[in-house]
């Protein structure tokens, strides 16, 4: 007597498929709105970051310090936030300055961070250091 072989019939493979596609057309909106969600949080925890690092510069040389940091190349500049906050900062999906205004002694600081890919924009005064008060654009989720 010759053996039965089992196999997968052709609607057992098309439910599978069904099911597969159903699955992925749930998790990848999920896993996209997500990961916006984490790059926009990289933004705000790194101007966190450079308020940090500001605030100490005051104490230790009595103001704030101008910086610029688009790229990881010109974050470690002389005149980069990495190396002048004495900070690491990622710049792979941020753009981040800060300009001073004022004289010396009694600047005023305003840190901006810009998305790269979109529109989103934070912002946050040297009067707003403590309280983390930022500005936001509105196409900031």
């Amino acid at each position: 007597m010759q053996k039965k072989e089992r196999a997968f019939t052709l609607i057992e493979l098309t439910i599978i498929v069904v099911i597969v596609i159903v699955l992925a057309a749930t998790a990848i909106p999920l896993y996209t709105k997500t990961k916006q969600k984490m790059v926009q949080k990289e933004g705000l925890v790194n101007i966190k970051l450079i308020a940090t690092g500001e605030m100490i510069a005051r104490m230790k040389d009595g103001d704030y310090v101008d910086c610029n940091c688009t790229t990881s190349a010109n974050c470690v500049s002389a005149s980069g936030c990495s190396t002048l906050l004495k900070t690491i900062i990622n710049t792979e999906n941020w753009s981040y300055g800060v300009v001073t205004a004022g004289s010396s002694g009694s600047k005023t600081a305003n840190i901006t961070a810009t998305a790269k890919s979109g529109s989103c924009t934070y912002s946050l005064v040297s009067s707003d250091f403590d309280t983390k008060d930022f500005s936001t654009s509105a196409s900031c989720i």
